[in-house]
């Protein structure tokens, strides 16, 4: 059994990537950035056990993915690497970021090998530029680009942490907690992305997939005489209202399970659940936004919807072209891509009762294409 734990830290906001998707949930073929760089590592057979940290956000998500242990992070990298910490069992553990996405089996090799030989073992890189701080140069030979991952003692590293210090990596809190460190030499393929124009540094990443991902999503709700009708986020001239916790809008509730049917995130009801009061009311256009904002976070674009209304009443055809103004614009895609179609049941079921309506909805998605942006 190995004596050998990796945390991989995935629980940042790419607030300085400045792309409308998480950093972490860029596709690299058709897995997101974190797996990818999970799996990787985990074909070297180093580790026990493999710690991913992620924001809450993220976690169930995530969990569809693969098996690996999934630990909620904290607001600061040291707080996510408390966390993981809370769950290492080994002698030894490797931290590592995700933005450090293409670390080589031989780069991983060097750093075990030292395993003990100091409580923290760093990977650097030399400067070669001149280097001036506060108006004066100083020594560049003296300088060091500190890398991750680190090899550190799991006690030590856990006991570094036990103070509110910020440190911005694992040696400089156990060098000041007392513990010793070593360097070895890093690898330049081990460059961290922060930047978008970093992406073009690293060539282990295969574009993302150009395949298109469909999703199908029904939803009925029954008529009721209170309130009022909405209906593909307009407000329809009916004498009747749905019944529903939320304001009953059955298209875009079939719209929300085709787009997250599509992205594989479930369905309306594992994310806004008919049994909390947060959404009882709530308009679904609401609904629908923080869906679409999810989607995007999580690498995905929306490339064209397309909505069947079934119903005898209410007549909605003089509504589809508000209905596909309105959506276009949550979706944020051109109108001629929303595509709103009436049919009824010639006298049917329920629906040809006038009792409710139902709605089927198709979303198609792609992955955000990072490789089309400007890297420089």
């Amino acid at each position: 059994m190995s004596d050998l734990t990796l945390i991989l830290l995935a629980a940042g906001n790419s607030s300085r990537f400045s792309l409308d998707v998480k950093k972490q949930w860029l596709r690299i073929a058709h897995k997101p950035l974190w797996q990818f760089v999970a799996d990787r590592l985990q074909k070297s057979g180093f580790f026990e056990k493999i710690i991913i940290t992620s924001a809450r956000d993220d976690l169930e998500f995530m969990k569809h993915y693969s098996d690996y242990t999934f630990i909620e992070g904290g607001l600061s990298r040291q707080e996510s690497l408390r966390n993981a910490l809370a769950h290492v069992e080994s002698e030894f553990v490797l931290v590592s970021d995700i933005a450090r996405s293409c670390i080589s089996e031989e780069f991983l090799k060097t750093i075990i090998a030292k395993k003990g030989e100091a409580d923290c073992i760093v990977p650097y890189l030399s400067v070669t530029d001149t280097v001036v701080y506060k108006n004066t140069t100083i020594d560049r030979e003296k300088v060091k680009r500190v890398q991750t991952p680190q090899l550190s003692r799991t006690s030590v590293l856990k006991k570094a942490l036990q103070t509110n210090e910020e440190f911005t990596d694992e040696s400089s809190a156990i060098v000041a907690g007392g513990g010793s460190r070593e360097f070895v030499l890093g690898e330049e393929e081990a460059h961290k992305i922060t930047f978008v124009y970093d992406l073009n540094k690293l060539s282990c990443l295969e574009k993302p997939s150009t395949d298109t991902l469909s999703g199908t999503g029904f939803d009925v709700h029954a008529f009721d005489n209170k309130g009022e009708m909405y209906l593909g986020g307009i407000k329809i001239d009916s004498e009747f209202g749905f019944k529903a916790h939320s304001d009953g809008d059955v298209a875009i509730h079939a719209l929300i399970d085709a787009l997250l049917g599509a992205a594989g995130m479930g369905d309306i009801g594992m994310m806004f659940p008919d049994s909390d009061e947060t959404y009882k009311g709530i308009d679904s256009k609401e609904l629908l936004k923080r869906v679409v904002r999810k989607i995007r976070d999580f690498g995905f674009i929306i490339v064209n919807v397309d909505i069947t209304i079934t119903a005898e009443t209410p007549r909605v055809s003089k509504y589809k072209l508000q209905m596909r103004k309105t959506l276009s614009k949550i979706l944020d895609i051109d109108s001629s891509r929303v595509n709103v179609k009436a049919t009824t049941t010639e006298k049917l079921g329920f629906i040809g009762r006038s009792e409710g309506v139902g709605v089927i909805a198709n979303a198609n998605l792609k992955y955000f294409n990072w490789a089309n942006q400007p890297l420089n």
